[in-house]
């Protein structure tokens, strides 16, 4: 059916953008309703597929959620709601054994139990893997699977969302550019954002082309509150050479052993804290980025501790280093710190319902409160199963009464992938420099200049670019107010921490074409002044 000036309507009873993880655990948790599950790229996409680290669960003997919930807030730098973290720890456990009942191959021992690692900050071994280092690709693999022979299930690629469409005061459907510029409003009352986090944003970053932070643009213009935009985790171990996205070697290097050496071949984490190469993330990626900035390198060296069974262990990681020219067995690794993963996101409550009526979000798109100010090492694949089902319970249950919303008008019609992309490296470059892993105010306040003639320049229409421009002045925002230092929020002119800043910032963003402007909903303009 066409609406007005040529848009194309079909109706679902749920809208699911982002086939990762969270997303396709969503759309699989519904029964009777259609969904209509949307991906801009292909259903392989976003950064689930990429995620080597794994899986935490408290699956092992002497493990429980209840340990697992602890070293997730003290992770969290204070700012973890403890409630979130018991949640996605007990169900976390529900959550692997509904993976290896539809299929999915996690790696297991010689006797047929579950194979367990250790990453930093986790007081048990309970990080599951599958293929060694694929285990974001064999989660995909399986529920993706799952989702194309699922009745109900409609999977649309090629498909970017370029408005959520607001009726009544609730949410009424998405307006979607397919392929080849066909313009289509997909009905519904009910839609679910897991559309990833930001890391594209930055010039060093393990994310895929996918990360631009479509979903918190997309909430913001329709009046949902985002929260902790200011901390992003930038990983420790990114192989330090010329491509874009940088290939990741995984913390589970380092929990088996692996040391980081300055160009001399000296350890240096030891001075840095007590637990060394297996310190908080935030930690161990400063260390490194203050010796990069007085010109020293830094290596990743895994040949003592795992030598010729690297291969074996994590092939992906083996691989990247081979095709770059590196043997992982023997050669110290360059590395260097990058954009990783988002904390940050749109705020929602333990069922991943945002404020909007009508609007949910899950995965790196949303913020939970599990993650606080220093996501504790794969715990973001646990979370993403957990509220991707929780969502499908909620959204699953609801009954939702709502008007026949029009279909909007035909929007100015741009490619949203190319749109503005000149900006981009600029942007990338910018972000890197004034909102990376060490902030100051006079950078920020700069950056936030900057930022403001970006976003003026840009062409009208959604795009990719307009949507990292705006998370970017978020960032800005939430960075510069915040006067103190905690987890992956790093001030110069404020170091430490500051109780009086134990929270988390809520704000909303208005945008128009002069704009975007940030009211803060949380406490902290008394501190701030």
């Amino acid at each position: 059916m066409k609406g007005r000036r040529g848009v194309e309507r079909i109706e679902a009873d749920l809208v699911v953008v982002g086939t990762g993880v969270a997303g396709l655990t969503a759309a699989l948790g519904v029964e009777g309703l259609r969904v209509h599950l949307l991906t801009k790229s292909a259903l392989v996409s976003g950064s689930s597929p990429w995620a080597q680290g794994g899986v935490a669960a408290a699956v092992g003997r002497g493990d429980s959620p209840e340990l697992h919930a602890a070293d997730t807030v003290a992770a969290g730098a204070g700012l973890v709601d403890r409630e979130v973290a018991e949640i996605v720890a007990r169900d976390g456990v529900l959550a692997v054994r509904r993976l290896v009942e539809i299929g999915a191959e996690l790696d297991r021992d010689a006797g047929g139990e579950l194979e367990l690692g250790h990453e930093a900050a986790h007081s048990r071994r309970r990080i599951l893997h599958a293929g060694g280092d694929a285990t974001g690709a064999e989660l995909v693999r399986a529920l993706g699977r799952r989702a194309l022979r699922t009745d109900g299930v409609r999977l649309f690629d090629r498909a970017f969302v370029a408005h959520l469409v607001i009726a009544d005061g609730r949410v009424a459907g998405a307006l979607v550019r397919h392929a080849g510029g066909r313009w289509v409003f997909h009905a519904s009352p009910r839609v679910v954002l897991a559309s990833g986090g930001v890391g594209q944003l930055y010039r060093s970053t393990t994310n895929p082309v996918e990360a631009t932070g479509d979903g918190l643009l997309l909430a913001a213009e329709a009046g949902a509150r985002l929260v902790d935009v200011e901390f992003v985790q930038f990983h420790p171990t990114a192989l330090a050479i010329a491509r874009d996205p940088l290939p990741l070697l995984t913390e589970a290097l380092r929990g088996e052993g692996a040391k980081l050496v300055d160009a001399e071949g000296r350890r240096f984490m030891p001075e840095e804290h007590p637990d060394a190469e297996l310190a908080p993330r935030d930690v161990v990626a400063r260390a490194i980025w203050r010796r990069q900035l007085g010109g020293g390198r830094v290596y990743l060296d895994a040949s003592e501790a795992l030598g010729d069974r690297l291969p074996a262990r994590f092939p992906q990681v083996f691989a990247a280093c081979r095709e770059a020219g590196f043997d992982a067995r023997v050669d110290r690794l360059p590395v260097v710190p990058a954009a990783h993963y988002f904390m940050g996101g749109v705020a929602v409550d333990r069922w991943g319902r945002a404020n909007v009526p009508g609007l949910w979000a899950c995965g790196e798109a949303a913020s939970t409160g599990v993650h606080g100010a220093n996501r504790l090492a794969s715990n973001s694949l646990l979370e993403a199963l957990v509220f991707g089902a929780r969502v499908a319970a909620s959204a699953g249950e609801q009954d939702v009464r709502h008007g026949r919303a029009e279909a909007p008008p035909e929007p100015v019609d741009l490619d949203p992938f190319t749109a503005a992309a000149a900006l981009r490296q600029e942007l990338r470059d910018l972000a890197w420099r004034s909102l990376g892993l060490e902030r100051d105010g006079a950078g920020l306040a700069a950056a936030h200049e900057r930022l403001g003639a970006m976003w003026r320049s840009l062409p009208a229409g959604a795009s990719e670019t307009r949507n990292l421009v705006a998370a970017a002045l978020c960032i800005a925002a939430a960075a510069e107010r915040r006067h103190e230092s905690r987890g992956a929020h790093f001030r110069r002119d404020f170091p430490q921490p500051r109780e009086a800043w134990k929270s988390r910032q809520v704000l909303v963003a208005a945008l128009d074409e002069s704009g975007v402007s940030v009211r803060f909903e949380s406490a902290g303009e008394e501190q701030s002044a």
